[in-house]
């Protein structure tokens, strides 16, 4: 039933061609290959999947699935002194972790809105907002929201409980694609390591990872790609975060599970330092 259930989902996702063209193909190859399984604790799955040839080229990609009876509540860590993910989920004593927004690289500060309860940590730059940033999570007793987001949002935004993210772009809203018409057209559509955050109609929260940048490994996606991937798989809310060489999945006992681009190899050793990340404890 569940394959089936996929299966039929996957030919919906066909109304959903982009840019990059995503055929039936794709679709059928998402949900028919052989994805690793595991469970590194009840209501946490981890899935990973290498795939010789989706959207014209080879794939690897691994994902977290989080479950609301794993009663995990999602926070973010951030350090200016700029820190690898998995040394920052650590500290917090997290389960699961992920890389999380854009940063200055030089300075280590992110370029995203930042804020946690009343205090407001960083602002969106005006080249982010420009070029990708139109969403944030809500991170609220527990809970995730993604919402939209823009500099006039941003400015009179009043909201003083919880933490606020933000990041882009959205990909998914209710499950249909999001408006790009004011995102970087170059930015959209060339092939890059990916991260993101997704939601699902029955509650779970995915983070998952695309590598790239590895020929012959692992040649990235562009986001209507990454979009039609997570769609396919499920996903009813999503939304982009920092990827390229920063790009990184983390699991407690595991480590990095993905294949960071920052040192040229195709290994679990390539970290980058990041400013902020993502993480369930």
């Amino acid at each position: 039933m569940e394959m089936k259930r996929f299966v039929l989902l996957a030919i919906a996702c066909l109304a959903c061609v982009t840019v990059q063209a995503q055929s039936a193909a794709d679709s059928l190859a998402i949900v028919t290959s052989k994805w690793s399984t595991s469970s590194p604790r009840k209501g946490v799955v981890h899935k990973s999947l290498r795939i010789d040839n989706l959207y014209k080229g080879p794939q690897s990609i691994n994902l977290i699935e989080i479950s609301r009876s794993s009663r995990l509540r999602l926070a973010v860590a951030h350090d200016n002194r700029m820190r690898r993910t998995s040394d920052m989920a650590q500290e917090h004593n997290a389960v699961v972790a992920i890389n999380g927004t854009f940063y200055n690289m030089r300075k280590g500060n992110s370029t995203c809105f930042y804020k946690i309860d009343k205090e407001v940590i960083d602002s969106t730059a005006a080249s982010e907002a420009a070029m990708r940033v139109n969403g944030a999570l809500l991170l609220k007793k527990g809970k995730i929201q993604i919402l939209d987001w823009s500099l006039d949002i941003e400015r009179e935004y009043k909201g003083n409980k919880g933490t606020v993210l933000a990041a882009g772009p959205i990909m998914l809203e209710d499950g249909s694609k999001a408006d790009w018409s004011e995102c970087s057209k170059s930015f959209l559509n060339t092939k890059h390591p990916r991260s993101a955050i997704y939601t699902t109609r029955d509650g779970k929260v995915v983070l998952l990872t695309v590598d790239g940048r590895s020929s012959g490994n692992a040649a990235g996606m562009s986001i209507p790609e990454l979009m039609h991937l997570i769609r396919v798989l499920g996903g009813y809310d999503a939304l982009n975060l920092d990827g390229g060489g920063s790009t990184t999945l983390w699991i407690e006992g595991a480590g990095v599970v993905n294949y960071p681009c920052d040192n040229k190899k195709f290994d679990h050793e390539g970290e980058r330092r990041v400013s902020n990340c993502i993480y369930a404890y």
